[in-house]
């Protein structure tokens, strides 16, 4: 009895850590520097404008390195987009190096 409901169950296992793998390998990560962030508050800003992209999965700031590390899905945005975000948003940024 214990075997037929474990095979299942191991199988479940095994497809929610493959679908949890493709979406690790579908995901992008890059740095940007971001200019003009003068205050405590900026940070929140970029974070803001930047979490509004679609395909974007994680965005943070920070005010200290006045960098910003965005994951997101290259298949449904791009680093133009990413800048061109931070850039209406009042902060101008580029593809750290």
């Amino acid at each position: 009895m214990l075997r037929k409901t474990l095979t299942p169950l191991l199988m479940t296992v095994m497809l929610i850590a493959l679908s949890f793998n493709a979406q690790a390998a579908a995901t992008k990560t890059v740095t940007l520097d971001v200019q003009n962030m003068t205050c405590k508050f900026c940070p929140i800003t970029v974070r803001k404008s930047l979490e509004k992209v679609a395909g974007v999965t994680e965005a943070k700031a920070s005010l200290e390195t006045k960098t910003a590390t965005v994951t997101f899905d290259p298949d449904k945005t791009n680093v133009e987009a990413l800048i061109k975000a931070t850039t209406n948003a009042g902060y101008p940024s580029t593809l750290k190096k």
